[in-house]
């Protein structure tokens, strides 16, 4: 049976010519009972296995450390999800020569036993999707239909650069000369520090972690300390496809020890990371100066902040608008790089838009995320008053709508809150705040518009809402976004057809999940040969 979507578990090979053409993975629909219950079974089963205590694995061998990293259900925080091993800098040098010994037999690895790795790792996640979603709901809060597009990416990516892994292998120059015979070979880096984020903790983790082996790169895989978990499980499913030991290297830790310790090493060959613009920056500068005994410049595949604005025109479909800026604003707590976090709206329709924008968010339902609420927890209590602070400096530059308050109880729960007025230059129009905040900016006209979308430091996602085909067009020029999206929201990049990655201060345009992704995490040789 061809590989794909449907893939095998049990087929040692893969080549192209077996390879089914790409295909989304499908979305369940928590509409229907029969998947909300399986996901409440699932829920149930994974409860069981709540508490359970973690190693570091480096190089196939477990670990324990004395210090720990406890996860903990951000809608109930005295719920502990998983206790993991802290990896200090102490871990660098062995994790570093694990990764490196693997190497030495993973580069020359087949393209078929590489990306059959990634086939089994992706219907492992197919075939155990529930569990994995409610290993998302309750380490991070994701409501059903958030940890459903999380595992549904994660298996995408696999599929995806798996596919692009045997077409680049393949690849030709375009010209032969004549009396000679001219290669191209895409080959590996070496040994890659994957740096994930919480957020998207399947997807990303796994994209990052994915294309990284594929192209015959060992790793070592430092998850977010909020999402350790989840990182583990998968993991799990990749030593089960039959990855060997060494290729990743499981290492939750401290980043201002480990990580830092990582990107430092003389012999780490590139950084992969998903996160905040200061971290990413940080990131950048410790890799860009050369230590003793390196001999490479190390490179850098960053995935950083986002303030993203969503445009609404005098002439556009205001019920469309409303409903988009909503779902981008207020998503997964607008815990996502992508979340619109400014609305720029023509005075013309501002106060329309606005009353229909107060009713729209005050409908959203607050609750568990294991019982699929709207609205759930923010990821842990430093980024809860982190939020709190930016509501209270949008009370003093604009005027608030609705939300504003914490809810009360135990988790980490926010009232998803809207402030008007906001000025352009604000803090609440210029910081990334990642959480449920939306400021909202009045534009004199469409010009207006697009000058106060394009005024941060950052590039990532935006979108417009306009019937005219003009101003669509100078959309498409003038908005300096990495993902632009006309008349729908500005979240919810789909792997393929959107792929992913910013300007600016928003990354280095990594654009995961499309067809060039994979030239980030490999290098060409070109060989001539004379006949």
């Amino acid at each position: 049976m061809p590989l794909g979507y449907t893939g095998s578990l049990t087929m040692a090979t893969t080549t192209q010519s077996t390879v089914r053409p790409f295909t989304n993975e499908p979305i369940t629909d928590y509409r229907k009972p029969e998947n909300v219950a399986a996901m409440r079974a699932a829920i149930e089963k994974v409860r069981k296995e709540l508490g359970r205590e973690y190693d570091l694995v480096i190089g196939g061998k477990h670990i324990r450390t004395d210090e720990k990293i406890v996860s903990v259900n951000p809608a109930k925080p005295s719920e502990v999800v998983g206790i993991h091993q802290k990896a200090g800098r102490e871990h660098v040098e062995p994790a570093m020569q694990a990764a490196l010994a693997a190497f030495e037999k993973w580069q020359y690895a087949s393209v078929e036993e590489r990306t059959g790795v990634l086939f089994r790792t992706a219907d492992i996640l197919r075939k155990r999707k529930f569990e994995y979603n409610a290993w998302l709901v309750l380490e991070v809060g994701k409501n059903y239909d958030e940890a459903e597009a999380d595992t549904a990416e994660a298996i995408d990516f696999l599929e995806l650069y798996a596919r692009q892994a045997l077409i680049m292998d393949q690849a030709e120059p375009i010209v032969q000369l004549p009396g000679e015979r001219d290669f191209l070979r895409y080959i590996a880096l070496g040994v890659g520090a994957v740096i994930s984020p919480w957020n998207f903790p399947n997807a990303i983790a796994l994209g990052m972690t994915g294309a990284s082996l594929v192209c015959g790169n060992t790793v070592i895989l430092k998850p977010s300390s909020d999402s350790p978990t989840i990182a583990a499980k998968f993991f799990e499913a990749l030593e089960e496809a039959g990855m060997p030991a060494g290729v990743v290297n499981f290492c939750p830790g401290s980043g201002a020890t480990f990580g830092n310790g990582l990107v430092e090493h003389p012999k780490m060959r590139y950084i992969a990371f998903t996160g905040s613009r200061d971290v990413g920056l940080e990131i950048h500068t410790r890799a860009a100066k050369p230590q003793k005994g390196q001999v490479w410049i190390k490179r850098t595949v960053l995935e950083m902040g986002g303030k993203d604005t969503i445009v609404i025109d005098a002439d556009a479909n205001l019920e469309s608008a409303v409903e988009g800026v909503t779902a981008a604003a207020f998503g997964f707590q607008g815990q996502k790089c992508s979340a619109c976090s400014r609305a720029v709206v023509h005075e013309a329709i501002y106060d329309q838009f606005l009353d229909k924008l107060k009713t729209s968010v005050e409908k959203l339902q607050f609750g568990l995320p294991e019982d699929n609420a709207k609205i759930g927890p923010v990821i842990n209590e430093g980024a809860m008053k982190s939020i709190l602070n930016y509501i209270d400096i949008g009370k003093q530059e604009g005027r608030l709508v609705t939300g504003g308050s914490r809810v009360e109880g135990e988790g980490y729960c926010i009232q998803p809150t809207v402030f008007a007025d906001i000025a352009p230059e604000g803090r609440l129009s210029q910081e990334e705040i990642f959480g449920p905040v939306l400021a909202v900016i009045k534009a004199k006209d469409y010009d207006d518009a697009l000058a106060i979308a394009n005024n941060t430091e950052y590039g990532l996602t935006g979108a417009v809402y306009t019937t005219s085909e003009d101003k669509i067009e100078r959309a498409k020029r003038e908005f300096h976004v990495g993902n632009l999206y006309i008349n729908r929201k500005c979240t919810g990049a789909v792997v393929g057809a959107n792929p992913f990655g910013g300007f600016n201060m928003s990354g280095t345009d990594s654009k995961a999940g499309g067809t060039d992704y994979l030239y980030l995490f490999s290098q060409a040789k070109s060989i001539g040969q004379k006949l």
